[in-house]
Parts: structure tokens; C-alpha cells; sequence
């Protein structure tokens, strides 16, 4: 069937179908979302825990363990990694792609239920989240304000947060900075040794003294009412006055051994907007919604926040839609860059404005008609979606050029046709050449829909896309270039061009010196392949080529135990430095304590240089980070990391968007033997080239005391460890009992003895603790405190120890890197229990490079068992089939010339020239 017959005579219809078909293609594309990438559904379930006051190993031993041990029984469990610093467990179990997430995350929560005994009485509810990167905020907020840090925080807890929250398409925010209120039970141990009361008593006192719980259902008559009993403290005297023992003296009162004082939580971290005190949010989206509106309208409500809370000044310190509309953008420029110069090629070619006219619109009826597939198909417009048009925008005119040809053939060899019968007659000649040549275009791709690494979910949008261009193309130049062909209009003035014939003669006097010496040209075909393979070795590879996200990343770290004060005063200094070197800064945001939005060392800050739009600088921002680098050197007692950010690109499993490139696990026995290699291999990658900010992961060395119990002893008395070491705990960390509740908000209650940073360890031994028959036992008869070096953090893989060597990568791509990086630790004598393995991007660099190259392998495979179905004969497309290998003499040729890697992106038009054979 000829679809050309029923348009060319019904030519009302086929304009009214087509403008239905652009009709509902631009309502689709205010529809659709707009975001940097396709939503990739990461085969990573985090499981976090937060474990207050314990040390990294009691952390590992009592947290970190029972949770791996768990996770390993669940099904498709690929990898499970850990990091176990202070406070906090980190627990990564990695799956397969393709894993059905919602049944692990079931299995998972089952296990963890089943071992919630076996967790320590203090630490939280294990969290389990899937990793996701629209978890990641979108958007970071600085708050400055007039208001006291108490105040300040109280304020955005209380007003602002919520109205940012209220946003639509808000999934949430995260506060970090200001000061939170607590009711700090400072606790006087010298009375509570004259009184012979322990601090576990007070606690438990405390947490009688202050709950909420449910009562049950009440019936009167025909109705039923629900009775609740909320007890919680409302004023500092009820607290003071819970009675805490009773003795034959009478009742001992809160206030008679404790300071009670309504303060704040104790400052572990500060944050700073351009060099200004304040607090930062941190804006997350919901994973459906769209990037751009979301941050449109979180912009908006700043400025009305700005005009109803006048203490307090809101700027936008970071914001990721920013770029993405750039690139967004970008590419729109791309695709209507490309349709001129296709259009302006047609015509050079054509010499038929008319024809031209006719072939140009398939073009924009093509793109409009794939917006419609991409939303009906529930996909977002992104630069993976947008790049699948702008891949299709010259292979859209193909099919139409070729009935615009056969039809201006017809007529011009065939005048009796008629203008109406030369457009079906050419069509039907044609339809089924560009049917094949549009399955074969579409073959290459088919290898894609199943791929299931992290470059087969990247770019599975882009082959939809590409498809749906395609088949739309392929209707267009059925149905509707047939149909304008058969204009009248159209064919008036000369029916071809003679230049179009001169380059058509000239093309058949090559042929013909070609075709009398055809094993000269076989030779010289095969002498350009093997040089295009030795010049491959030229061309560097990586997983995606790097980007200018107009962002700076400078790390610092210093000595496990460094004080806040310390730290602080040396990121003054770096902010000076930056703005030193870096005019181009617009935003700057400092973080001293840990990362300001995932776990860290506390010993450790950051800052999150802005530096505009790249069209707005002269220099790149992997320039300024190496300008930076050089300015900043490496201060004595200071590790200093600087690297241009390409977070959205490159957010690991797991991790945030500050996760170096390169990563060398150390796995063996021994910690000291393992950190001894790690520091010898950080030696010679600092001295390959391309390599920079080289440190060692989470286990530097955290001065403390360890707590060894005569557990023979304490069980002769009847004292378990656990009340040990709670005593402990809530004597020099604190520990909650209780919420304090006023104004409408809920503050916690805090126990601890007075001045305990202060404290001797002596003093701590004379608290007690209660035995089995109700006596009070000194600490000093059970306990010994013992100076020690402790991890900073520990890193686990497989339920084993590894030490973690990472890198970042700048001037150099990173397969060359990484191949140099094997190459010299591999040259290392190494003990027997001791092995290493290079990670990082690096790994999934590998993976999608091996599944692509099966799918070029697969893609060739199909092109040619579509083109032996056509021709019905399995030699002729071997013919053809030929010039495929060809293909990489210019490939190799353009990747050298212009500069560029072999990556994820250039594979993918390797792939596409399988296609166009």
C-alpha cells in the first residue's frame, strides 16, 4: 500500500492531521519536565544510622556490623560498602541493574526489624533510602540575619522553612547552621556522690517525668472520645522540680544536685555566605517535578520572604537550574544551528528553493511531532533527550530528499504522468528504500533499550528519542512531502539544475579510474585503517568528557582533634586567598566542621566557589581550580583539595558531588600494614601526571581514651556493661531525656555533668554506678581509661577492612590515568595478605565501555540481518557491510584533530554510523 495515494488526494485532511499532530507536540512541551539528565533509578539501597558519641569502632562493632551482616542475605546483593566514623554508620548495599528496588527495600527493612535488639539501646532507627539523585538539592540557600543564632534558627524552623517547604514540587529542605535550643541538665557530681544517686537515675527520672502517650477509647452514650495523657515538661521549674530520688531524708528534687539552663546546642559546625555568619538550606525537589519551575518559584518565595521577615536576608548562594538552562539552551541553539545549515546544504545541493521549502519542513513538524512521543512516553527534556533531536535534526530530511528526488525525477522523465501521479508514482518507488534505510538507522540503537549499566539507563532517552524522530521523519516524507509536492505551485521554473549535473558527471569520471584498479583502492582503504589504529593509541579515553559547571570545590582537612576555633581561622584565610585569585567569584559558601550536607570528619571544612556562566569569563573553571591550587599550596598541618566541580555528572553511589575521580582500595588484615601501603602508593600517584589532591580516606588517626571494663569483676558486683558505658557516655557526651515543649515547639532535654570538657578522666571514675542488690559501685573499681590512636573513620568492603587512597584527576583523561596508575602499583612488591583495586569513575568508565562496545558488536549484527532480509541475499550486504570498519579512519581522524576523548558520548556516535551505511 502506497500511503502517498490517500494524501496527495485527500491534501485538507493530511493538513489538518498534521496540525493536530503539532497542536498536541507543543501542549506536550509545556508539559514536559525540564532537568539536566534522564531520572536514573541507582541500584543502591543506604542504610544510615546515627550512633551518638560512639568512636568509629564501637560504631563498626556495634552498629556497622549487625547491619552488614543483614544486608548480605538479601538477594541480588552486588557489593555492600561501609564507612563507620563518629556517630554515624554508612552502610551501601549495591544491586544489579535492573534490580526491582521496592522488593529489596521490603527485604531489607524486614532483616533490619530482625536484628533491632542486637543494635545498641542509644543509637537511632536505622534509615533506609534509595539513592537517588534528585535527593541531591537543587538549590542552596543563605540566610544572614540581625537575629541571635537562636533566634535565627528558631525563626526558619519555625516560619521560613515550613513556607519553603509549602512550594510545589519542594520534597523537602535541610537546615544546617544557627544555634537549636536545649534544656541542658548540668548535673553536679559531687553531690550526686555525697547523695549516693547515679546519673542513670536522673535520666530515667527525667524521662518518667516527661511523656506523651496514648490512653485509649472512651464511650459516653452514643459517642466515643480518644483520652491522651500529655505530660511533657512546659516550664524550667517542672523540670526542676521532678524528684529525682527518694531516701529517708525525703525526696530529692532536680534542682538540689543540677543546674538547669535553657541554652543551646553545643556548636560543632559554622557556615558562612559570603564571608557573612548564617545558616544555609539546602533545597531537595521531588523526583517527578521540574527543575527549572521548582527553583523559579523557591525564587520568588525568597523575595516575599525577604519583604515579610525584614531581620533576616535570603540570597541564593548556589542554584542548579541555572546551568541546566544554560545547557538546555545550548542545545535548543544546536538543533536550530543545525536545521539552517541542513537547510542551506539542501539548497547548495537542491538548487530548488521550492523543494528545498518542502524538505526543510519536516524538519520542525518532525521535532514538534517527538516532543508529543517524549511526553506520552514519560520522559523529561533533558540533555540526553534533547541530544537524541539534535542527533535526528539531519537524519530527518534524509527520507524526504530522497521522495523529493524520485518525485522531480518522475516528473521530469515522465511529464504524462502528471504533477498529482509523478508524486504517487515517486513515492512508491521509493518507500521501500527509505524504509529499510530508516530500520537499519534504527537497528544500531536497539542494543541500547537493553543495556543495563549506568550508560545504557543514561542514554536509553536518547535512543527513544532518536526513534521516535525517525519513525516520525519516516511518516512525514510518506505522507506529507508527497502530498506538497503535488502542489502545482511547486514545479514551475527548471526542472533540474546543471551544476547538479556537472557534480554528478564528475562523480562518475572518479568511479571510473576507481573501478578499472580496485584492489589498489582495497589497499589503500586497509593502509588508512591500520594507520587511523595506530593513531588511536593517540587518543585518551574517559567516561564522560568534563564540564564547566561554573563551580570550585576547595577540601581541607587537618590533624583528627583539631579544634573548631583552629579551623575556622584557617578558612578565613583560604577566603581571602580566593578572593585573591578568583575575581570572577559570585557566591561563596564555607562549611567548617564537616561537609555541610554529609557526614564527615570533624576535622575537616569546605567551599563552594560560584563563578558565574562560562560565557562570562575568560578563564575555565578547571583553570581557576589549578590557579587556586597553585595560590593555596599546602599550608603546614593542612591538606588542601581543590578541584572544579562536576557534580551533576558525577555523583557516585552513595556519595554526595564532592566524591574524587580516582580511588585505590587497600584491602588486607592489619590496619597499620594497610596504611603503611596506602601512604607508600599515595607516594607515586602524586608523581604521575594528571593526578592531584591525593589523600588517604577515613583513617588518619583520632586521638582518644579507650574504656576497658573488668567485665569479670562487674559481674561478680551485677553491673551489666551496657549501664557502664551509658554513665559513661551521659557524663562527657550527654545524652536525651525528654523533649522540653513551649511556643509550639519542641526542644531536647540534655543531661550531662557540669563543665565535662573540663573534667579530669580521674573525677569521671569516682561516678556510680548501681549493682544487681541496689548498691552503688564506683567506676574507679570497673573501668580502666587507656590513651590510644583510634580511627578517624573506617572503611569496609565485602564485611572486611580496606583503606581507601583517593584522587582527582585534572589535564588528563582518565583512562590514560588510570592505566598508569595500574601500571606503577603494580610494579610494587606487596605482601601476600595485602591486594589492591583501582575504582572510582574508572569502574563504570569500563562497564560502559564494554557493554557499548557489544552493543556496536550487536549493532552491526542487526544492520546486516535487515539488509539481507531486504535484498534477499546474504552476499550483497556484506558489500556494504565493508565500509563499516572504514568508518574509524575518521573517527580516529576527528578525535585526534579536535582534541577529544573517547567517551560514553563518541561511542554512542560510533554506534550511529553503523547506521548510515
Amino acid at each position: 500500500m502506497n500511503p502517498a495515494r490517500l494524501t496527495v488526494h485527500r491534501p485538507v485532511m493530511t493538513g489538518m492531521v498534521t496540525l493536530i499532530v503539532i497542536l498536541l507536540g507543543l501542549s506536550a512541551l509545556n508539559r514536559l519536565p525540564v532537568d539536566l539528565l534522564p531520572d536514573i533509578t541507582w541500584p543502591v539501597l543506604t542504610v544510615t544510622t546515627s550512633y551518638t558519641n560512639a568512636g568509629p569502632e564501637e560504631v563498626e562493632q556495634l552498629v556497622t556490623r549487625p547491619i552488614e551482616q543483614a544486608a548480605a542475605a538479601i538477594t541480588g546483593a552486588q557489593r555492600i560498602d561501609s564507612t563507620s566514623a563518629e556517630g554515624n554508620s554508612n552502610v551501601r548495599v549495591r544491586f544489579s541493574w535492573g534490580t526491582e528496588l521496592g522488593e529489596a527495600v521490603d527485604d531489607l527493612r524486614d532483616r533490619l526489624a530482625r536484628i533491632a535488639d542486637q543494635l545498641p539501646e542509644d543509637a537511632d532507627r536505622p534509615l533506609v533510602r534509595r539513592f537517588d539523585t534528585q535527593a541531591s538539592p537543587i538549590m542552596l540557600l543563605g540566610v544572614g540575619s540581625t537575629l541571635d543564632p537562636v533566634q535565627l534558627r528558631s525563626l526558619i524552623d519555625s516560619r521560613i522553612g515550613p513556607r519553603l517547604e509549602r512550594i510545589p514540587g519542594v520534597a523537602g529542605i535541610d537546615i544546617r547552621g544557627g544555634l537549636e535550643r536545649e534544656i541542658r541538665v548540668e548535673v553536679l557530681p559531687e553531690r550526686l556522690q555525697a547523695l549516693g544517686i547515679g546519673l542513670d537515675t536522673v535520666r530515667t527520672a527525667l524521662r518518667d517525668a516527661s511523656v506523651v502517650t496514648p490512653g485509649g477509647p472512651i464511650v459516653e452514650g452514643r459517642r466515643e472520645f480518644r483520652l491522651r495523657t500529655p505530660a511533657q515538661f512546659e516550664d524550667l521549674d517542672q523540670i526542676a522540680q521532678t524528684v529525682v530520688h527518694r531516701g529517708d531524708g525525703g525526696a530529692i528534687r532536680l534542682h538540689q544536685i543540677a543546674e538547669i539552663r535553657d541554652t543551646h546546642q553545643r556548636l560543632t559546625r559554622r557556615f558562612r555566605v559570603n564571608d557573612e555568619e548564617g545558616v544555609v538550606l539546602a533545597i531537595r525537589k521531588l523526583a517527578d517535578a521540574n527543575t527549572v519551575e521548582v527553583a523559579g518559584a523557591v525564587r520568588a518565595e525568597i523575595l516575599r520572604l525577604n519583604r515579610d521577615f525584614p531581620q533576616v536576608a535570603i540570597q541564593a548562594a548556589s542554584d542548579e537550574s541555572v546551568y541546566i538552562s544554560r545547557s538546555i539552551a545550548n542545545l535548543g541553539r544546536a538543533i536550530l544551528y543545525g536545521s539552517a545549515l541542513a537547510v542551506l546544504v539542501l539548497l547548495a545541493f537542491l538548487r530548488n528553493l521550492r523543494f528545498t521549502l518542502v524538505a526543510a519542513a519536516a524538519i520542525p513538524i518532525s521535532v514538534i511531532a517527538t516532543f508529543g512521543l517524549v511526553y506520552f512516553g514519560g520522559l523529561t527534556l533533558n540533555l540526553m533527550t534533547l541530544g537524541g533531536i539534535a542527533l535526528g535534526v539531519g537524519l530527518m530530511v534524509d527520507n524526504a530528499i530522497v521522495v523529493i528526488e524520485s518525485i522531480a525525477r518522475n516528473r521530469e522523465e515522465r511529464p504524462e504522468l502528471g504533477i498529482t501521479e509523478a508524486a504517487v508514482t515517486g513515492t512508491g518507488q521509493v518507500s521501500s528504500a527509505i524504509v529499510a534505510s530508516t530500520l537499519t538507522t534504527l537497528a544500531i540503537f536497539l542494543p541500547l533499550f537493553f543495556a543495563q549499566e549506568l550508560a545504557g539507563q543514561l542514554f536509553k532517552p536518547l535512543a527513544a528519542v532518536v526513534a521516535f524522530a525517525l519513525a516520525v521523519s519516516l511518516i512525514a516524507a510518506l505522507t506529507l512531502v508527497p502530498m506538497l509536492m503535488a502542489r502545482p505551485a511547486l514545479h514551475s521554473g527548471r526542472p533540474r539544475a546543471p551544476s547538479r549535473l556537472r557534480l554528478e558527471q564528475r562523480y562518475l569520471q572518479l568511479l571510473e579510474p576507481v573501478s578499472a584498479h580496485p584492489w589498489w583502492v582495497v589497499a589503500a582503504s586497509l593502509a588508512l585503517l591500520l594507520l587511523a589504529l595506530l593513531g588511536f593509541r593517540g587518543v585518551g579515553t574517559e567516561f564522560l568528557p568534563p564540564t564547566d559547571e561554573g563551580d570550585v570545590r576547595v577540601n581541607i582537612s587537618m590533624e583528627p582533634g583539631t579544634r573548631l576555633e583552629i579551623l575556622d581561622a584557617v578558612m578565613r584565610e583560604m577566603e581571602t586567598q580566593a578572593h585573591a585569585t578568583v575575581p570572577e567569584i559570585t557566591n561563596m559558601v564555607t562549611s567548617i566542621g564537616a561537609s555541610a550536607f554529609r557526614a564527615g570528619s570533624p576535622a575537616a571544612a569546605n567551599m563552594r566557589i560560584s563563578v558565574g556562566p562560562r560565557e562570562s569569563r575568560d578563564r575555565s573553571s578547571e583553570e581557576i581550580a589549578a590557579d587556586l591550587r597553585r595560590a593555596i599550596g599546602q599550608p603546614p598541618g593542612v591538606t588542601v583539595r581543590v578541584r572544579a566541580s562536576s557534580g551533576i555528572f558525577f555523583r557516585g553511589f552513595g556519595g554526595g558531588d564532592d566524591n574524587e575521580r580516582l580511588s585505590i582500595d587497600v584491602r588486607g588484615f592489619d590496619r597499620l600494614t594497610m596504611n603503611a601501603i596506602a601512604a607508600e602508593f599515595g607516594r607515586v600517584l602524586e608523581e604521575i601526571p594528571g593526578v592531584t589532591d591525593v589523600r588517604l580516606g577515613g583513617d588518619g588517626g583520632q586521638p582518644e581514651f579507650s574504656t576497658r571494663i573488668d567485665r569479670a569483676r562487674a559481674a561478680d558486683l551485677g553491673v551489666d556493661v551496657r549501664s557502664i558505658a551509658q554513665t559513661i557516655e551521659t557524663a562527657l557526651g550527654g545524652s536525651g531525656a525528654g523533649q522540653f515543649r513551649a511556643g509550639g515547639t519542641e526542644s531536647r532535654i540534655w543531661v550531662q555533668i557540669q563543665d565535662a570538657e573540663q573534667r579530669r578522666l580521674d573525677e569521671l571514675l569516682n561516678l556510680t554506678v548501681a549493682g544487681s542488690n541496689g548498691d552503688r559501685i564506683a567506676l574507679r573499681s570497673l573501668v580502666e581509661f587507656e590513651p590510644t590512636i583510634g580511627p578517624d573513620s573506617i572503611q569496609r568492603r565485602e564485611q572486611g577492612r580496606i583503606t581507601t587512597l583517593f584522587a582527582n584527576i585534572a589535564g588528563r583523561p582518565l583512562g590514560d590515568v588510570a592505566a598508569e596508575v595500574r601500571e606503577q602499583l603494580g610494579s610494587i612488591p606487596l605482601p601476600d595478605e595485602i591486594d589492591f583495586q583501582v575504582s572510582g569513575d574508572v569502574e563504570e568508565q569500563e562497564a560502559a565501555f564494554s557493554e557499548l562496545m557489544l552493543g556496536t558488536l550487536l549493532a552491526v549484527l542487526l544492520v546486516y540481518m535487515v539488509m539481507a532480509s531486504l535484498y534477499e541475499s546474504l552476499r550483497d550486504p556484506l558489500i556494504v557491510m565493508f565500509s563499516v570498519p572504514l568508518a574509524a579512519i575518521g573517527v580516529v581522524l576527528a578525535l585526534l584533530v579536535t582534541d577529544t576523548t573517547l567517551n560514553v558520548q563518541s561511542l554512542i556516535g560510533v554506534m550511529l554510523l553503523v547506521g548510515i551505511v
